[in-house]
């Protein structure tokens, strides 16, 4: 008996690294939710975890893929699986982007330096939002210093671009591009679907502002998590980085997201205003917040790169399409005069087959890295571009697809 178990039993050597340990019990974006949600105090996680009002549109993003299976063909040869595709006429290696997000230091001090590094990585464009906690050009310093490889050598030419909220001050715009521009961003990202906050009714109950207030709910709340708040401490004040010192709302006083976006948002962006982004930007014009096959057809028509259907992660309009629903309707309208993103929802490397097969050029992830980012950091961010590089892999081979191009219509249905 004891021979017996001798050979059976075996003990995991203690991993002393916190963040590994963290990550080693991840199987899934889903366990990354569930770390982050045990790590950052509750106002913190509901700013990135909520959406608008009854959430109904933030859970049909995610079920959307999940009512679409797979029709996999067999006994084809997928012993080469080759995800690489480009986007706006470069390549990548996977057909996906790490949308913009803001205040990304209240995950994690870094920030947005953890995520652009990561991307930088995996050789993924990076968005950097206007609203974002490290300045443009910050960004692109962090991206050139990033080394791969044995041999420890630079990046080549990391993808960063940058997504652009309209204020109404449009001298602020235009000095915001002309930096983007002098840092060797690559393309800009137009949001259009934020004429007005959505209610964001958890932020709502507890009176969250952004950066987060010191008060007694606070700080009952910060000795319950107790590195964060350590790190939140220690940290440089978290403001919005790219307009410290414009004269405009920077975050240096706490503020509800609601008023600074009614406050500083142009609520009279039109189709005209795309226009003067392309007469004042010479490279890549993205148009982010599509939501019908009406507004993609006039997108197209203005001659945009790309557009990215998408309802802000479901923060915005509640009842809004899911993404994922619209990307073959959109794909037939448009007849590939602009590439198609998929954001919304994405949380698995089959979800981004899915899309692709549908006509959908890449997706985006928002949640998923921002997840990511308060389990573990930069590591968290590397941990989740992995997964999901590998879960696609695994999707194509298991539905006998080996490359990109393979993946068509005929491999899903909707239930």
């Amino acid at each position: 008996m004891i021979e017996t178990l001798r050979s059976v039993l075996q003990f995991k050597t203690f991993e002393r690294d916190p963040v590994e340990r963290r990550l080693a019990k991840a199987a899934n974006v889903e366990d990354l939710r569930r770390i982050a949600q045990r790590r950052l105090p509750g106002g913190v996680f509901d700013y990135i975890d909520g959406a608008a009002e009854d959430e109904i549109t933030l859970e049909r993003n995610s079920r959307g893929f999940r009512d679409i299976e797979f029709l996999p063909r067999v006994l084809r040869d997928v012993s080469d699986i080759d995800t690489s595709t480009t986007v706006l006429g470069q390549p990548v290696p996977l057909p996906l982007l790490l949308a913009p997000t803001g205040f990304s230091r209240i995950a994690d001090p870094a920030g947005e330096l953890a995520v652009c590094r990561a991307a930088a990585r995996a050789g993924l464009p990076y968005t950097l939002s206007t609203m974002a906690t490290r300045s443009l050009e910050e960004v692109e310093a962090a991206q050139q210093d990033v080394r791969v490889g044995g041999d420890g050598k630079p990046v080549e030419q990391p993808r960063r671009w940058f997504q652009v909220y309209v204020w109404k001050d449009r001298g602020l715009v235009k000095e915001l591009l002309d930096r983007a521009r002098a840092a060797g961003y690559e393309a800009i990202m137009i949001t259009v679907d934020t004429a007005v906050l959505g209610r964001r009714e958890r932020d709502v109950r507890r009176g969250f502002t952004l950066p987060p207030k010191i008060g007694l709910d606070t700080i009952i709340d910060g000795a319950i998590h107790p590195s964060w708040t350590w790190a939140f401490v220690r940290s440089e004040p978290i403001m919005f980085a790219n307009v410290v010192g414009s004269g405009t709302d920077d975050g240096s006083s706490a503020v509800s997201l609601a008023q600074h976006v009614n406050e500083q948002f142009d609520q009279s962006l039109s189709w005209d205003d795309i226009e003067w982004f392309q007469a004042q930007w010479d490279g890549p014009v993205i148009v982010k917040g599509v939501q019908t096959v009406a507004d993609a057809e006039i997108a197209a028509g203005m001659g945009v790169a790309a557009i990215a259907l998408s309802n802000h992660g479901g923060r915005q309009l509640d009842g809004a399409p899911a993404p994922i629903e619209l990307v073959a309707p959109v794909a037939q309208a448009v007849g590939g005069a602009v590439e198609i993103y998929c954001d919304g929802g994405v949380r698995r490397g089959s979800d981004i087959v899915k899309a692709v097969a549908l006509g959908a050029t890449a997706c985006m992830i928002g949640r998923a890295y921002f997840y990511a980012l308060a389990a573990g950091g930069e590591r968290g961010v590397d941990w989740v571009l992995d997964f999901l590089d590998a879960g696609t892999r695994q999707a194509m081979a298991l539905t006998g697809a080996q490359r990109l191009g393979d993946l068509g219509p005929e491999l899903v249905r909707w239930r």
